[in-house]
């Protein structure tokens, strides 16, 4: 029998003593930062020449860690090694893949505070942000392991008096997968895992800013007995690694988690059918949201202003699920739009070692210089009230800000920012409510609150996104309890966390046997 499995609970820092562990693990990961990792390819560890720093982008002067540089012959080297370690890891036994992931889950719990220690310095996550992205990654590895267990023996069908038939799921080949910065822990081990447990071989191309937390993840998953050769290490250049990957003809499926851009280029890619190759490539992708908080005229308006503040500003704006836009019925529009700026004015933003600060940097130059640009653009598309000012003399910070008044066809309603930029904009009723959420390219979470039952029905049928929150926050998926994915431009709707992701990681396969 599967033991059922309650997710991770989270750290709670008002405690002294979780507050003093986790000073210790900060202390713990700045007495390693600066060291060297190596590409991992057959449990071979290659050093390049050529390196990608990552940098704490809190303080651009602190560097994390060096990490080798993948170019396309060691990509063709790393394929070669996944594809023949696929021969023997396919027949393993799906309970020892499980237990391999049971184990490396049980490491990181032990050692929990350091890896989101990690990620306070490398993604500039504060502290309760990094704990729930190590809670998350913990919560992805267990429940995969006990999914696997689920599907190992395959789906009953049915049989005759002189046939018995059998539906059972195989590992589908070697995957590439490609994982985001935001969620640097998570989602890079949740892709990995979920492709591993099914029986797959790996290529993991993790983000260039967030590279040295999937090496440490690296580490645990050698640590918990995974064979030489099944995940392969291998950060690199998008342009340069990504592509030749993406487009190889023993690349079987792509797991991707980014922007829209590269995952619309990843998709046409892997499209095409090249010399040598004899299926056509599977495409699991997430690509991003412009996710909509609804708020009713019966709501409670001080838990609307406080999810809307959460889920637009958590880790600085940057998830795709975040809060970026805020349709209030007109009835209650500047109740609401009043306790927002309020409540946001009351946030410090700095440096996350500091777990005073409620948000920390953006990710990186670009992310700063893009986050701009787009406060400029409100500036002409409506009242900004909040927030609008940024520094990057020694990291990349950016006040919580607060655009009032924009249309809804403006560019700031439409366009993905993934920044800590909210715009609010009024709505006649309910029904045109949804119809302004509805009314973007995405589709991915949404939020509504709401104490009229007629209300939570029509959002519920009408509201277009996969992941719809009633009377909370529009962020803060839980594996297990809200598969996560959307629809729409917001990529392939593969509910990660969810009963049927592992289904995207294998093919079925019917036996019948004439008795």
């Amino acid at each position: 029998m599967v033991v059922q499995y309650k997710h991770e609970p989270f750290t709670d820092f008002s405690v002294e003593g979780n507050k003093k562990a986790f000073e210790e693990s900060l202390q713990l990961v700045e007495s390693y930062l600066g060291q060297n990792y190596d590409l991992v390819i057959g449990g071979e560890r290659i050093s390049t020449e050529d390196k990608i720093v990552s940098v704490n982008p809190a303080n651009k002067e602190e560097v994390i860690g060096t990490v080798s540089k993948a170019n396309q012959e060691i990509a063709e080297k790393a394929m070669q090694v996944a594809d023949s370690t696929f021969q023997t890891w396919r027949k393993s036994k799906p309970e020892m893949r499980a237990d391999i992931l049971f184990r490396a889950a049980a490491i990181i719990r032990r050692r929990k505070h350091e890896f989101s220690a990690i990620l306070v310095k490398e993604a500039g996550k504060p502290w309760k942000e990094a704990d729930a992205d190590t809670a998350e990654a913990i919560d992805f590895l267990e429940y995969y392991g006990r999914q696997m267990l689920k599907l190992k023996d395959g789906i009953p069908v049915e049989s005759r008096s002189m046939e018995y038939n059998r539906f059972n799921y195989i590992p589908l080949g070697v995957g590439v997968i490609i994982s985001p910065w935001n969620f640097p822990f998570a989602i890079m081990a949740g892709m990995t895992t979920a492709a591993v447990v099914a029986g797959n071989t790996v290529l993991l191309k993790p983000a260039s800013t967030t590279p040295v937390i999937a090496a440490k993840f690296i580490e645990v998953l050698e640590q918990a007995g995974l064979p030489a050769g099944v995940v392969n290490y291998i950060p690199g250049s998008g342009a340069e690694v990504g592509d030749y990957l993406v487009d190889h003809p023993r690349t079987r499926f792509i797991s991707f988690t980014g922007s829209r851009d590269v995952g619309l280029r990843i998709y046409e890619r892997a499209s095409k059918v090249h010399p040598g190759q004899i299926w056509l490539k599977r495409v699991v992708a997430e690509m991003g949201g412009k996710d909509t908080i609804v708020v009713d005229k019966s709501a409670d308006l001080e838990l609307a202003a406080q999810s809307i503040v959460a889920s637009s500003f958590g880790f600085s704006g940057q998830k795709c699920s975040a809060c970026s836009r805020a349709v209030v019925l007109e009835d209650v529009y500047d109740q609401v739009l009043d306790r927002v700026v309020e409540l946001t004015k009351e946030l410090t933003v700095g440096n996350p070692n500091d777990t005073t600060h409620f948000m920390g940097p953006v990710i990186d130059q670009a992310a700063y210089d893009k986050v701009m640009s787009y406060v400029e653009i409100g500036k002409q598309e409506g009242k900004l009230v909040a927030g609008g000012e940024g520094d990057d003399s020694k990291g990349f910070f950016v006040q919580p800000t607060i655009f009032a008044d924009v249309a809804e066809k403006a560019r700031l309603m439409q366009e993905e920012i993934f920044g800590p930029v909210v715009a609010f904009c009024k709505a006649k009723d309910f029904d045109h409510a949804i119809e302004i959420a509805n009314n973007t390219d995405y589709g991915l979470t949404g939020a509504v609150l709401t104490n009229d039952r007629a209300n939570i029905e029509k959002a519920r049928e009408d509201f277009h996104v996969g992941n719809l929150y009633f009377n909370r926050g529009c962020t803060g998926a839980i594996v297990g309890y809200q598969p996560f994915g959307g629809f729409n431009m917001s990529g392939t709707d593969s509910k990660a966390g969810g009963p049927d992701y592992l289904l995207l990681h294998l093919q079925a396969k019917t036996t019948s046997e004439t008795l």
